[in-house]
């Protein structure tokens, strides 16, 4: 159901979860904060550019002993899979032991889950020591699901590594970086997995963004759809990516669930103000980074927010 046809009782906690948006974006624009990154060098410029846009602070690095270094000073992390180089497959895992063990929050986007031994194995070694959320599309949580079988908690020890292997990579595969799932073929997988990552951090909190026509997150128990956004942001490379690190932004800020769900809904109306200003892919990406600038707490945080 929408918010707009929920009863006096549902509508308090939709309200509070407004004003926590609010103040998610309020925060990042007065206090600026760090959110670094190791993503997709494809991409890294968007990236940095778009957590700028949104008010944060950017800080990109490739090494290990860097990243876990400058961790001290930074509110987030954002881990981006996307095109590997050998030596990630032990400089990713490093990094993510070493938040592990200091409890530091960070962002995973697992592009292309199931695709490649090395992007397997590295997204394998991240179940011992997960992150506080996961944003991707449907094939890559229902993918990432599988690689760390949740999809069947009963089935944990009750096949061998051939079959464990198979469903790793059988049970769904994504066309490149692209989906080939719908969201709400993802819904389960997402809530298995926010319930598995909140068991790992030490508040208990966790989330899982899933991007799509209509994007959805979800803290394990709580759905929420939020429709909007633009068809253009699959025609320029880094939307995805640069998404993830400005929810890594507002993961400095806030609480798993509210960072989600700013970033999304921030993402979704600068789509739509872009699109209506760009001839095209080229002038969209500009006018992207001017609308993430320019939109205030109130206009995100009065988006769509669509809830079971």
């Amino acid at each position: 159901m929408s918010d707009d046809s929920q009863d006096e009782d549902d509508r308090a906690p939709l309200a509070s979860l407004r004003e926590r948006i609010a103040q998610a974006v309020r925060d990042v624009k007065s206090t600026t904060p760090l959110a670094q990154s190791f993503t997709n060098f494809v991409t890294i410029n968007l990236v940095a550019n778009a957590q700028l846009a949104a008010g944060g602070t950017a800080a990109m690095s490739f090494l290990p002993d860097d990243v876990i270094d400058t961790a001290a000073i930074s509110g987030a992390d954002y881990i981006n899979v996307g095109t590997l180089l050998p030596f990630y497959r032990d400089a990713l895992p490093r990094i993510a032991r070493a938040f592990h063990k200091t409890g530091h929050r960070w962002v995973l986007d697992p592009v292309a889950a199931g695709i490649g031994e090395t992007r397997t194995e590295i997204l394998r070694a991240f179940r011992a020591t997960p992150p506080t959320l996961v944003r991707g599309n449907a094939s890559e949580i229902i993918a990432l699901t599988s690689m760390w079988r949740l999809a069947d908690a009963a089935a944990d020890g009750a096949s061998d590594k051939a079959s464990d292997t198979a469903s790793d990579t059988a049970s769904t595969r994504p066309a490149g970086v692209e989906s080939v799932d719908e969201v709400d073929a993802a819904v389960d997988s997402a809530k298995r997995l926010a319930r598995f990552l909140a068991d790992g951090t030490p508040d208990g909190k966790a989330a899982v963004a899933v991007s799509g026509a209509v994007d959805l997150v979800t803290d394990g128990e709580h759905v929420y759809r939020l429709p909007g956004g633009s068809a253009l942001m699959t025609k320029i490379t880094g939307a995805g990516c640069s998404l993830g690190g400005v929810t890594a932004t507002y993961l400095a800020v806030a609480e798993p669930l509210t960072a989600a769900l700013a970033a999304t809904l921030l993402y979704n109306r600068a789509a739509e103000i872009a699109e209506a200003k760009s001839d095209g892919p080229g002038t969209f990406q500009v006018h992207l980074l001017d609308a993430l600038w320019n939109l205030t707490p109130e206009q995100v945080a009065e988006s769509a927010i669509v809830t079971q």
